[in-house]
């Protein structure tokens, strides 16, 4: 890596450590009511990412991991305390953050290069400046040369790559990712977070990346906490301690790995076994 790109990684490390809080839940609790009963998933939820953090989410399946990025994008609201983004309440739809799901959400009638544009258009952002946004994104995220094929015609890894592209077209300061590599075979989820790896490294935005995969979660993320089972806390914070930059090919091999493996392993198993926690 380039001598400025190593600066620039230094630089985001310490504000990570220096800057105030850039996503806060504080005692937040979420309880779902229905006709057959209630079901609370968080309870006394306390977490801080600080700015351009890269957090990862594992835990038991059903521990409220997609609540918590609902709750931080303003789509649900918490039932007792408070979630703050950029030091403002989320209290409605949060503008601020990019949300990309493990759903596939392109629009099956426009082109690449329309449905990246879907976020300017909503903002009234002027035709030249768009187009030229749209030319510089397709080519950020690889897509060169397909701006006028339409979904349909794409395969699972190149419409994964117009999804993230049309979520970062408008350069919102935080992404939460829920899963978006989910599906994929092996070979081509590791180009692609390579790809978010290289584009996070370049824009030093905050992540927050929910995945079931323990080892996704060791490439990719500074810090990776474990839920616990409903009503969910955090089980365990854990610290990544693996130098950046990682080749994702490579970061199992690394000195740490199986020490931080063992350790979210154990606590997703002992979870996940049903035992007392």
């Amino acid at each position: 890596m380039a001598v400025a790109q190593y600066a620039t990684k230094a630089i985001l490390e310490s504000a990570q450590q220096s800057n105030p809080a850039d996503i806060e839940f504080r005692n937040v609790g979420r309880i779902f009511k229905s006709r057959n009963g209630t079901v609370e998933v968080l309870r006394d939820f306390n977490l801080t990412v600080r700015k351009g953090e890269f957090l990862a989410i594992v835990g038991p399946s059903g521990s409220g991991k997609s609540t918590v990025l609902n709750l931080l994008a303003g789509l649900d609201i918490p039932s007792t305390g408070a979630v703050s983004c950029h030091s403002k309440a989320v209290t409605g739809v949060n503008s601020e953050i990019g949300y990309l799901t493990q759903h596939d959400s392109l629009l099956p009638w426009l082109t690449v290069e329309q449905n990246i544009a879907v976020p300017l258009e909503i903002r009234n952002v002027a035709k030249p400046e768009r187009s030229r946004r749209v030319r510089e994104m397709i080519a950020n995220v690889g897509l060169s040369g397909f701006e006028q094929y339409h979904p349909s015609r794409l395969s699972g890894g190149m419409r994964k790559r117009a999804m993230l592209a049309r979520t970062l077209i408008y350069d919102p300061p935080t992404l939460l990712m829920d899963e978006p590599f989910g599906p994929l075979d092996a070979q081509l989820k590791l180009v692609l977070q390579a790809e978010l790896l290289r584009l996070w490294n370049a824009t030093g935005k905050t992540v927050v990346f929910v995945t079931h995969d323990i080892v996704e979660a060791i490439t990719l993320a500074d810090r990776v906490i474990v839920l616990s089972q409903r009503p969910s806390r955090i089980k365990l914070d854990e610290k990544i301690s693996i130098p950046r930059p990682r080749e994702v090919h490579d970061v199992r091999f690394a000195p740490g790995f199986e020490d931080h493996y063992r350790r979210l392993w154990g606590a997703i198993e002992f979870d996940s076994a049903g035992q007392r926690q």
